[in-house]
């Protein structure tokens, strides 16, 4: 059974790692969802959060080439951990329905980075769910532009993906 799976990477912050780990998906035929890519607490290392689907064992087969890779220091699958996804998303609607868009703001959390008489821009956090339902909600208001960062993961409690 396929399903999303959202993968946490550790890897060297040096240039081409990157590209190795998308090459990786694309040679293999594996898609990736989303990605999102910065570097952590300690400079010469970055996060990827990678989120993709596919059945166990696909992702078990992602898993050990992600290990193989060089550069990689760490590859967990969050999937299976207790752990928190975020993304943002910045949407642009027509602003002829400024006070209901306004209002339907504040209950989504969203914050007006803009308000002219010709577009709302908004700031939207939250997990997958959260935001697709924000988006519908605004759907009817006239959708100019969506902007969504990829998601990002940490797990809960005191474990880390490395030690600082």
């Amino acid at each position: 059974m396929e399903r999303s799976h959202t993968i946490s990477v550790l890897v060297e912050n040096e240039f081409g790692v990157l590209a190795r780990v998308a090459g990786l998906f694309s040679s293999k035929g594996y898609n990736i969802d989303s990605l999102s890519v910065s570097p952590t607490i300690d400079p010469t290392l970055s996060r990827m959060t990678i989120v993709t689907h596919g059945s166990d064992q696909i992702i078990e087969q992602i898993l050990k080439q992600l290990n193989k890779l060089v550069n990689i220091i760490k590859v967990e699958d969050l999937t299976k951990e207790r752990h928190i996804t975020r993304e943002l998303c910045l949407v642009k609607l027509r602003a002829e329905s400024k006070p209901e868009i306004l209002k339907l703001a504040e209950k989504f959390k969203a914050h007006v980075l803009e308000s002219n008489s010709k577009a709302v821009v908004l700031e939207l956090t939250g997990d997958e769910d959260e935001l697709g339902r924000a988006l519908e909600a605004f759907k009817p208001f006239g959708l100019m532009e969506v902007v969504r960062t990829g998601m990002i993961a940490i797990q809960r409690g005191e474990h880390v993906l490395v030690d600082a």
